[in-house]
């Protein structure tokens, strides 16, 4: 019957600032008054006054990503000193996964940037897709990171060596391990809150390097007690446990790239459209992802004898609820749909049968009068 789309500023998170108590009086002049201004002036939701939500999102994203990387620059350079001054491969080579796991920042980066321009002709949902693209690259770092662990402990088992500066070994380690697992903190609880599956990864593959780093510290442990043994054993577990990090981190882009959402999103969206005011049914609810935001489509069921206005009236108001409703959630397309004609199909039907019409007056020749 009719579509309706609409794009909101959001703070933050998905945070309005305020609260939604469409009970009270107050929410009820909101609603009147929203649904007012729609029914006589055409408009998008999207406020000049607010900040854009992907842009600050995005903000956030990269600000993750650079202190992040600032983090791991530390704590790589320091791991480096003490490379020089014991002379440990095995501090090196964490040192030197350190060093890539800052360095799986920059395609993420790029990606927050691509996000930010604007829907064109061709890309017209946007750029936020790239960081899918980020995501699959983080995810292929990380199984690298797994196959390396493991060739080096395999390596070190065939061809046993004697770890010296021990102590110092032991303070690299567990300087790495503390670099690492503060980042991975901090890079998956920005993650979550800005919806990034992207930047958890990444936070993931900075907590495989903390292991790698406990790896190192163990393994100066096990040597200092004369098991030459215990280094490489240490490395083939901590190969193991990245490789189910891995397995979390690939499932999470995967999902993404399917389209997927949790389920309890699509039933607290069809909750929140079934209690809008003159819906007699929500017919179908579709969520997807672009980028770290939530895209909505709905198809309502009123009823038949509404005005075009009236209609109208309602899409607006379960849209405005439905944004308001689902944490990041920043457009919602809603359809209308008569309840004589419940789910679309007479659409369908009508729109096939408009279509034979017009064929075959097109293709039927002209038949002029005879002079």
């Amino acid at each position: 019957m009719n579509d309706h789309t609409h794009d909101h500023g959001r703070s933050r998170g998905g945070d309005h600032g305020h609260d939604h108590h469409h009970h009270d009086h107050g929410g009820r002049l909101a609603g009147w008054r929203h649904r007012l201004t729609h029914a006589v002036v055409p408009h998008s939701h999207d406020s000049r006054m607010k900040i854009d939500p992907a842009l600050e999102s995005s903000r956030d994203g990269l600000r993750a990503l650079w202190i992040s990387l600032v983090g791991l620059g530390i704590t790589a350079l320091a791991q480096a000193v003490i490379v020089v001054l014991s002379g440990s491969v095995a501090l090196l080579g964490d040192t030197l996964h350190n060093v890539a796991d800052a360095l799986t920042a920059v395609p993420l980066a790029i990606a927050f940037l691509l996000g930010r321009r604007a829907a064109t002709r061709a890309y017209t949902y946007g750029y936020g897709r790239a960081e899918d693209l980020a995501g699959i690259i983080i995810v292929l770092v990380i199984a690298g990171s797994a196959v390396a662990a493991a060739w080096t402990a395999v390596d070190r088992l065939l061809h046993p060596t004697d770890v010296t500066h021990l102590p110092w070994v032991a303070a690299a380690g567990l300087v790495g391990f503390i670099g690492n697992e503060t980042v991975a903190r901090y890079r998956i609880r920005v993650g979550r809150r800005i919806g990034s599956a992207a930047l958890i990864a990444d936070g993931l593959h900075a907590r495989t390097d903390g292991f790698t780093s406990l790896a190192v510290l163990a393994a100066a442990g096990g040597a200092a007690l004369g098991w030459r043994w215990a280094d490489p054993v240490v490395g083939l577990a901590i190969a193991i446990a990245i490789t189910f990090v891995l397995k979390n981190a690939a499932r999470e882009v995967y999902r993404r790239l399917m389209d997927a959402v949790d389920p309890e999103l699509v039933d607290q969206a069809e909750t929140t459209l079934r209690a809008v005011n003159g819906v007699q049914d929500v017919t179908a609810v579709r969520l997807r992802w672009i980028g770290h935001h939530l895209h909505a489509e709905a198809d309502l069921v009123v009823d038949a004898g509404l005005s075009l206005i009236a209609a109208h009236e309602i899409a607006a108001d379960a849209e405005h609820q439905l944004t308001h409703a689902i944490p990041r959630l920043t457009a919602a397309t809603v359809h209308t749909d008569p309840d004589s004609h419940p789910g679309g199909h007479h659409h369908t039907n009508l729109s096939h049968q408009r279509r034979r019409t017009t064929t075959r007056d097109t293709t039927q020749p002209s038949r002029m009068p005879c002079p």
